[in-house]
């Protein structure tokens, strides 16, 4: 695992070292055990290095034999021993143990044809130094990241923004659609990054650029449905049980130690059964906790790790804490980030730290097989819309009805939304107005007119769907799928492995996430969806896998998963840290959002009138991010100017 980031500045302009230094040091986070550079007069590139394969002969760069080419890599590629063995025979001579140089040797040996070979997670830039080429290509889930600016005729690339904001002679400005996504969604949509002149490579594509003309990209992977109907029930379940045994199998290679987030869920729980089944070695499970809230599972996931002979390790999150937290967490992300489970992760990630390098994760286990609540409650808005339009008129008269207790007022919340979902077109629209964290009526008294107008105009999730999913084989797809394909292509790179990447990464943790190896998620999209969904039942075929290695009605209570308790902390004292970043931060005068609406909706919520927990986090991040972005700007010397030639 680590960081990389790079230059190629073209037309002749020599790239400086010291530039390629500071890029890396800005990321040394996401690897402090060994740094690397490499300059070839107008191009350069570097990494920061954390250890975990071939920890004494992975140094990065690496060349290959002929010393044609060269890499830098972030990631892990687990099947890289298979991909040896296979290159060896082909007669590549290999001078370390490092997947790096496997990496390298397969896209020397089949172009890019090698990148759906790998099985693992990756970001990797490859210089070719005979035709002054430079290959750059991002794993097919997005679980690594990879940004890239082109400006003033040369292209960027790094594993984080910040490592892009040190450049000279290169402009970043805020998008505000950009700053419209992130208070729609709590994160920017893909491609885009909250800079204009920003974006990042999207999952499962190769980008090539030469010394001259414009960077060519090509995808070549994408999800896509394809059930197959001739397997039973039995079947199914036997071969999700021997698959995920396989895929957790191959994410436990590793030369350091390798923990476990234990969520108390049955994906985690999932993860960590198959991790025993593994080694003989004792495994650390890691559990985040919250006293006193209704979403505190650090007693179910103390029985799983009890059952499974782990050392269970938790860390309790109090309000007070998370406060505390909030600017340390939003550093951690150099873009702004509302994800629910970022404070968790990021706090659980460096307890995590403190006893190993690497974790297995559940992360991807919802979106390819199920799990997600919003999913079922989308399957039912469309059942629902005929009944739902003839109502339409008693659902009026229900909304004006008066305040009562929270409670009440959070179920008239909650249909209103349930009702509007109902009026959608399909799946994919539905997944857009099931993600937001505010809702129209909400943005429009919080937006400023100017920005409303532009960014927030009626028809909102009809050019959404155009947008991502303009293709007339998506509209084929049942309204399950499409909502699943949606969270699969949009919500996992923008805000699920986001999240996870940065909240692990600040900490030097590599977190791995064996659901999301893209040959086991080819195979569940070949499964029928009444595997997946039963009834009210999401993950079927999945609960079914692991129920011999539980007790019985281990998995009967709801999942919570990682994520923060909103409406409970801020009607209380995390209330007051949030208005005070808001009110202090500078962000106030963004031109985005309208002051004294901001303060009538903490108003609001501390009352009980409405549940606006979600967009007022979402709020106290932004200011955290706005506050350092100045901050940060200010630190850096004006990149409008020329790079020295040396």
């Amino acid at each position: 695992m680590c960081g990389i980031a790079g230059w190629y500045r073209r037309s002749g302009r020599p790239v400086p070292p010291h530039i390629l230094e500071q890029q890396c040091d800005r990321i040394v986070h996401r690897g402090p055990d060994d740094s690397g550079i490499l300059t070839d007069g107008d191009f350069g590139f570097g990494m920061r290095r954390l250890s975990i394969i071939d920890i004494a002969g992975g140094h990065q760069p690496i060349h290959s034999a002929d010393g044609r080419y060269a890499i830098v890599f972030n990631g892990e590629i687990y099947n890289h021993p298979e991909l040896r063995r296979e290159l060896e025979q082909a007669g590549f001579p290999f001078s370390t143990h490092s997947d790096t140089e496997t990496l390298l040797a397969s896209f020397v040996h089949w172009g890019d044809d090698a990148w759906l070979r790998l099985q693992g997670m990756y970001a990797a830039a490859i210089w070719d130094k005979a035709e002054r080429s430079l290959t750059l290509a991002r794993d097919p889930l997005g679980i690594k990241p990879l940004y890239i600016t082109e400006q003033r005729g040369g292209l960027a690339f790094a594993s984080e923004i910040r490592s892009l904001l040190v450049l000279p002679e290169h402009e970043f400005d805020v998008d505000e659609r950009a700053a419209h996504d992130f208070f729609m969604f709590g994160h920017v949509q893909r491609p885009r990054s909250i800079y204009r002149q920003v974006r990042t490579l999207e999952p499962g594509q190769v980008l090539r650029i030469g010394p001259a003309g414009e960077a060519r990209i090509r995808t070549f992977w994408e999800p896509r449905f394809h059930a197959h109907h001739d397997l039973s029930e039995a079947e199914w379940i036997e071969e999700t049980r021997s698959r995920l045994q396989d895929t957790v199998r191959k994410h436990m290679l590793s030369d350091v130690p390798v923990g476990a987030f234990l969520s108390g869920g049955v994906d985690s729980s999932a993860i960590l059964a198959a991790m025993v089944r593994e080694t003989s070695q004792p495994i650390k499970a890691f559990t985040v906790g919250f006293p006193g809230t209704s979403i505190d599972e650090t007693a179910a996931a103390g029985r799983i790790a009890a059952h499974l002979g782990c050392e269970h390790i938790v860390l309790p999150l109090e309000p007070a804490m998370a406060g505390d937290l909030l600017p340390a967490v939003q550093s951690a992300f150099d873009e702004p980030c509302a994800a629910t489970a970022a404070v968790p992760i990021w706090h659980l990630s460096k307890l995590a730290a403190q006893h190993v390098k690497v974790v297995l994760a559940g992360e991807g286990s919802d979106e390819i097989f199920a799990g997600y609540k919003r999913q079922r409650t989308a399957l039912l808005a469309a059942r629902w819309k005929p009944a739902l339009k003839a109502l339409g008129p008693l659902l009026a008269l229900a909304e004006k009805l008066p305040a009562g207790s929270t409670r009440w007022n959070y179920l008239k919340q909650n249909a209103r939304r349930f009702s509007d979902a109902a009026t959608l077109d399909n799946g994919f629209q539905r997944f857009f107005a099931a993600t937001q964290i505010s809702t129209p009526d909400v943005r429009a008294r919080l937006y400023e007119p100017g920005f409303l107008a532009r960014q927030d105009a009626p028809g909102r999730f009809r050019r959404l769907e155009q947008e991502y999913f303009g293709s007339a084989d998506a509209r084929k797809l049942s309204p399950l799928e499409q909502f699943m394909l949606a969270d699969i292509a949009v919500h996992m790179p923008g805000s699920l492995l986001h999240r996870s990447d940065r909240g692990s990464m600040a900490h030097s943790l590599e977190a791995r996430v064996p659901f999301l190896s893209h040959d086991f998620v080819d195979w569940t999209l070949t499964m029928p969806t009444r595997m997946k969904l039963r009834g009210n039942v999401g993950k079927y075929a999945l609960r079914k896998a692991i129920e011999p290695w539980f007790p019985e009605g281990t998995f009967a209570k709801r999942k919570i998963g990682f994520q923060l308790p909103f409406g409970e902390w801020f009607r209380g004292d995390f209330s007051s840290f949030a208005e005070e970043a808001w009110h202090e931060s500078g962000a106030v005068h963004s031109g985005y959002l309208r002051p004294e609406a901001v303060d009538a909706l903490f108003a609001e919520h501390r009352a009980g009138l409405r549940n606006h927990g979600r967009i007022l986090y979402a709020i106290a991040m932004f200011s955290c991010w706005w506050q350092q972005a100045r901050a940060q700007q200010a630190d850096t010397p004006d990149r409008r100017r020329e790079a020295p030639a040396n």
